[in-house]
């Protein structure tokens, strides 16, 4: 079906053939403990100008305020007349009413409590804080957090240009950011644990256990055929890098939709009632192809995006029961090595 080289340029699926999953090739020895460990330090180090990812930037809108607790701290997010992104502490400063429930007029915060209107001033103790919008995420900033030099936006990795189709998912488990970067810094699991949507994964090369790695050089390489249904799927190499310390991105560098990234950030919440810390996995998928078959798939964007979202969300299923495994070892002395 596939077969011809003229439908192959013009076809971005494959024919694949792959060994039965437990006949595959060990990946155990590949993987070692060191290197992932490493690499996590590395990413630990890197700054990240206090900047975390609150939401899919579609999330917060202007007719009702965002809520979400960001590292133990309630914030509140809204749009204001032009649409522009808000964001300041989640409790009123009059009487300490929560801002979730407040009403959004003329750009500004209402508490209903007893009317005190909050937007861009600081009043008393409620300060706003620092804000910025990509397109696809909406970031705070919140130094008292981060305790790092403040940066005027966030490190973004680069993305595809205009006509990529984005889609955002959130999923949150009972773990610390370190657990969820850690997941992804082995992408040795793949074929492993989600057979379901990798085939004939190979990692081609993974950087050295350093620790004062050039970031062009601190990078994983991978070839995996993306599996689409049965023996059909898209074969790529794609890139695996830490731009900060709370982010992951996967860049498909070789293959069909070449540039298309998928960005892995953890954003720590707060603590459940009994202590066990909670983190948000807010993952963006950007999708591109310079295929020009991909403008029908723009066209049936809002069709694509849930699709796109539950993807995420099925392998989250598996990776958040990897990270809350990695937490209770790691936290209960039971962590191999």
């Amino acid at each position: 079906m596939f077969g011809s080289p003229s439908l192959r340029r013009h076809w971005p699926l494959r024919w694949f053939t792959a060994a039965p999953w437990a006949e595959q090739r060990p990946t155990w020895r590949d993987a070692k403990p060191s290197l992932i460990e490493a690499a996590l330090k590395r990413a630990q180090a890197r700054p990240s100008g206090n900047w975390f990812v609150l939401a899919a930037s579609n999330e917060i809108r202007a007719e009702r305020p965002f809520a979400r607790t960001v590292a133990g701290h309630e914030i509140v997010a809204w749009r204001d007349t032009e649409g522009a992104l808000r964001a300041g502490p989640g409790a009123c400063p009059h009487l300490g009413a929560p801002l979730c429930d407040a009403v959004v007029h003329s750009g500004s915060l209402v508490c209903r409590w007893h009317g005190l209107a909050l937007g861009e001033r600081r009043i008393a103790s409620w300060q706003p804080f620092p804000t910025h919008d990509d397109g696809v995420l909406a970031w705070i900033r919140l130094d008292q957090v981060g305790a790092e030099q403040p940066t005027p936006q966030p490190l973004l990795p680069k993305r595809p240009g205009a006509g990529a189709i984005a889609a955002v998912a959130t999923m949150i488990g009972r773990c610390e950011p370190e657990d969820v970067v850690a997941n992804r810094l082995d992408p040795w699991h793949g074929a492993w644990f989600h057979p379901y949507s990798f085939a004939n994964l190979t990692v081609l090369s993974a950087p050295p256990e350093e620790s004062d790695l050039a970031a062009d050089a601190d990078r994983m390489l991978v070839r995996v055929t993306f599996r689409l249904a049965g023996r059909v799927g898209v074969p790529v190499v794609a890139e695996f890098t830490c731009p900060e310390p709370r982010t992951v991105v996967m860049r498909i560098v070789e293959g069909e939709g070449q540039s298309s990234v998928v960005e892995t950030h953890a954003t720590p919440l707060g603590p459940t009632p009994d202590g066990t810390p909670r983190t948000a996995v807010i993952e963006a998928s950007v999708a591109h192809s310079e295929r020009r078959g991909f403008a029908l798939a723009r066209h049936a964007s809002p069709l694509l995006r849930p699709v796109m979202r539950w993807a995420a969300r099925r392998l989250w299923r598996d990776d958040l029961a990897y990270a809350e495994r990695r937490y209770e070892l790691r936290t209960t002395g039971r962590w191999p090595g």
